[in-house]
């Protein structure tokens, strides 16, 4: 497992990869010797870049991601929101078959281990407020739907 760092809009982040693909994206630097020459994370932080710089709506980055079929059945939909828009939680849950699953859509996101490129930032409340986002970092998803036009 392998990982560098990079400054964004949301503050460090830190990106980790394997052979396959982007496994997880951390806030805040992870202590210990990044290896930006990885090709997998030479490419992720390419196209984070020039989506913090608006001139990408969509990763090609591979992603590595585990988690329950619920889960990925989760975040598989949240890929397939175009930049620039939101959708509710119920929205996702009715997308995936499941329209009672509501509460379970908002934990498969707090789950997410790959913010920015699967995202879970777009998913908002019915009533279109902010509500969760890693943990209690509201701003960072506000800061998120600002730079895609959003929220004014």
């Amino acid at each position: 497992m392998a990982f560098t760092w990079m400054e964004s809009p949301i503050g460090p982040l830190t990106v980790w990869a394997n052979e396959e693909g982007v496994t997880a994206i951390d806030f805040g630097r992870a202590e210990g010797n990044p290896d930006p020459g990885h090709p997998v994370l030479s490419q992720a932080v390419r196209e984070l870049e020039e989506y913090f710089a608006r001139k990408r709506k969509a990763f090609d980055v591979p992603v590595c991601v585990e988690g329950t079929a619920f889960q990925m059945a989760v975040w598989k939909e949240l890929q397939k929101i175009p930049y620039g828009e939101t959708r509710s939680y119920s929205d996702i849950a009715k997308a995936i078959g499941r329209p009672k699953a509501v509460r379970a859509v908002g934990q498969a996101n707090r789950k997410n281990q790959i913010p920015v490129i699967i995202p879970c930032h777009r998913v908002i409340g019915k009533d279109r407020s902010l509500t969760g986002y890693a943990g209690k970092q509201l701003d960072k998803k506000e800061i998120l739907l600002r730079l895609e036009g959003c929220l004014c």
